[in-house]
């Protein structure tokens, strides 16, 4: 199968209506007016030198889409590069929907900080596709998403300049299993537990869960999956219950994330 999708890419990698991070910039638009990025794009902004090792990830998000019942074809869409005349065997890639691209981020090496850059941008990306749809957006509303686009793009920049692994960053607060609990998670970030775990309720990390016990907000399985954060059942005045906990890379991305609320 040949991919023969116009796009909003332009020869110097920045997408044609001049917004400015990476990932904006490899954002693509076919025919119908569908957003959809290619995982070649999104492999070397990344860091994946090897196309081998980045289809791994890719394996490892199809697996978490299918284990909560998101997958589907059209998210996923395996393609085939057009062939040049004279070049090689064509190219597998796979045009990924935004849900699709931030199951990749969330799947991806968490010591590379293009990671994490990419884990932040789909996550507010995806929950500013989750308001848009709801609602009209004002003018108003318009330009400060254009602000908030600037400045995403400065921010992710700097990160990617810096390129420092975060390991280590919050070892003193964790317990020996590498986990800290939510209202420990809470503390860090100045907040209360009720307040954090709502706002990652909001952002689509975590969903609402109901039990003897009383609401619960618990992750979502592919942020499981990805080893961001751990749920572990446990018992009291006789009733079992899921009790959220958070990773080192967990701490990463909600650090990222709070920050840019």
């Amino acid at each position: 199968m040949t991919e023969n999708n116009s796009t909003a890419v332009v020869a110097d990698g920045h997408s044609s209506d001049g917004s400015g991070t990476p990932f904006d910039g490899i954002r693509r638009v076919d025919d119908y007016g569908q957003e959809y990025w290619s995982a070649r794009d999104l492999q070397p902004i990344m860091g994946y030198d090897k196309w081998e090792n980045f289809l791994r990830v890719i394996e490892r998000a199809i697996r978490s889409a299918e284990n909560t019942g998101t997958y589907s074809d059209q998210s996923f869409s395996r393609t085939q590069e057009t062939v040049r005349q004279g070049g090689g065997p064509a190219k597998i890639d796979y045009r990924l929907s935004r849900n699709a691209a931030y199951l990749v981020a969330m799947n991806g090496e968490p010591n590379k900080p293009a990671v994490a850059a990419a884990q932040a941008y789909f996550a507010m990306q995806t929950r500013k596709a989750e308001i848009a749809t709801s609602r009209p957006m004002s003018e108003l509303e318009m330009a400060k998403q254009y602000v908030a686009a600037l400045e995403r793009e400065e921010q992710l920049t700097k990160e990617l300049e810096v390129a420092a692994p975060k390991a280590g960053k919050w070892e003193r607060f964790l317990a020996t299993d590498g986990l800290i609990g939510m209202t420990e998670t809470a503390d860090l970030f100045k907040t209360d537990v009720k307040t954090l775990t709502n706002w990652l309720v909001e952002i689509n990390l975590f969903r609402r869960q109901t039990s003897r016990a009383g609401a619960r907000n618990l992750p979502r399985k592919p942020h499981q999956d990805a080893d961001l954060f751990d749920v572990k059942m446990e018992t009291k005045n006789g009733f079992k219950f899921p009790v959220a906990y958070v990773t080192s890379k967990g701490l990463d991305l909600i650090d990222d994330l709070w920050r840019q609320r």
